[in-house]
């Protein structure tokens, strides 16, 4: 992982879109609303009671049954792609995606229209920097069983390349390219769904794409269609005549590109890899890709991320001076020996602080833990971090030695190895919101020996002393 030099971006205002939901047929009205620094993408079902929110996460994906499904606690979210791939054309982090029913609009089955209505709402820089996930090595993921396969190599920026292959004449073999994320909404964001005939036959038998019709789908007959079938689709499709034109296309549908099939499959892959949650710098190579093999990809790479992060242990000069000597760290902070468990800190910013602790055998509370195989306990490791996390907060207030930092929360805390005299412990506390109402939230880990030894979830509250 790495910091770019670039803020991440959210829109300026809420705006909304309504269309027909391709599988159910009904109205859904999607709106996108400005969301918080590292909020990421995240989908709320406002029809629902308690109105649950569903992360853009890979690990929620339950079926990929004609789009990428989202699942948890029982709330779903269908076809999330198109919204998704928008998103990240538009390099838009942060947005919070509210929807009425389980699927967004299908629009014209592209998402040109998700992009209009994010440029409408004006996409506005924040403070924070963005991260991103350098790839350094291929990986790759590949479907036995059909042939469909996506690598990423190194590159300079985010790529992508989709190559097509569904073995019909009237389709064939068919490529696609995307150089860079700027040209996505002149290059990919216009390209439209499409089914084959065989599949449109099936679909309806099985009364699903409700909301279909010939402007959101391009239809592709890859057999001899029968008058009974044929009276069947003008039925579906409340359409007096249909016809297939010579470029075996069903009515008079035009395409934008003659590769549009493929460019439809680029589009889907960034919107599936949006559910890493991570920006990438690589390129992508996709093979006959499909929203199972794009999904699959994603949670292996979204995997490899997660381990990184956790196993990246930041690298800081001990010899230089430390920004806050104990001195200067008693001056803020009420704790007071034994109860001080932090010696420096090495960095400070209005989104991170960095702390240090000297681990040493005169440490009381050695004395009555494991005396003979001496381990610092994994709660005073927690109250390190949030001792350096309370560095963060109280350097937001201008008299920090009138006030006391309190925990509300701790959650999702894990103790990787053990900490032992003679260590030296790092600690990197970072904001996961804003501070508001002097609240933090913060992610925090604890390094020792080049290793991750504990991590945990923050949240505290300063309170002026009364």
């Amino acid at each position: 992982m790495s910091t770019t030099n670039s803020k991440q971006r959210t829109i300026s205002k809420e705006v909304s879109l309504t269309g027909v939901g391709l599988h159910t047929g009904s109205n859904v009205t999607i709106k996108f609303l400005p969301a918080d620094e590292n909020h990421g993408y995240a989908f709320k079902r406002v029809d629902l009671e308690g109105e649950p929110i569903i992360p853009a996460d890979a690990n929620l994906v339950i079926n990929t049954q004609r789009g990428t499904n989202l699942e948890k606690n029982g709330v779903k979210i269908q076809t999330s792609e198109h919204v998704l791939a928008a998103l990240v054309g538009l390099e838009i982090d942060n947005v919070l995606i509210e929807l009425n029913a389980a699927e967004p609009p299908i629009m014209d089955g592209s998402s040109k229209f998700f992009v209009e209505i994010l440029e409408n709402a004006g996409i506005v820089e924040q403070q924070a920097e963005r991260e991103e996930y350098i790839v350094k090595d291929v990986i790759s993921f590949k479907d036995e069983e059909t042939g469909s396969e996506i690598t990423i190599i190194p590159s300079d920026e985010y790529q992508l390349m989709t190559m097509v292959d569904f073995g019909t004449k009237v389709l064939g073999t068919q490529n696609a390219t995307l150089e860079k994320l700027s040209d996505f909404k002149s290059e990919i964001s216009n390209a439209r769904t499409f089914s084959f005939l065989h599949e449109l036959e099936m679909l309806l038998e099985n009364g699903l794409i409700k909301g279909g019709d010939l402007n959101n789908a391009i239809v592709y007959v890859d057999k001899e269609i029968s008058q009974a079938t044929m009276t069947k689709l003008e039925k579906a499709f409340d359409k007096k005549k249909l016809s297939v034109k010579a470029n075996g296309i069903l009515d008079n549908l035009t395409l934008h590109q003659p590769n549009e099939a493929a460019r439809h499959k680029l589009l889907d892959v960034i919107g599936d890899l949006a559910l890493i949650g991570t920006r990438i710098r690589g390129k992508i190579i996709a093979n006959k890709p499909g929203h199972y093999v794009n999904n699959q990809f994603a949670k292996k790479l979204s995997q490899i991320i997660k381990l990184e992060k956790r196993n990246k242990v930041p690298k800081y000069d001990l010899s230089l001076p430390p920004l806050m000597d104990i001195h200067k760290i008693m001056d803020m902070l009420p704790h007071r020996p034994p109860f001080l468990l932090i010696d420096r800190i090495i960095e400070l910013s209005e989104t991170h602080v960095v702390g240090m602790k000297n681990v040493t055998m005169n440490e009381p509370f050695f004395v009555g833990h494991f005396p003979g195989a001496p381990v610092m306990p994994g709660v005073l490791q927690v109250e390190a971090m949030a001792q350096t996390g309370g560095i963060l907060v109280l350097s937001t207030v201008p008299d920090p030695e009138n006030y006391l930092t309190l925990f509300m929360k701790i959650d999702k805390v894990k103790f990787k190895r053990q900490v032992l005299p003679g260590d030296t412990l790092i600690f990197h506390c970072s904001l996961i919101t804003p501070i508001r109402r002097g609240i933090c939230h913060m992610q925090a880990y604890a390094y020792a020996n080049d290793k991750l030894v504990s991590e945990a979830e923050l949240m505290a509250q300063i309170v002026k002393r009364t």
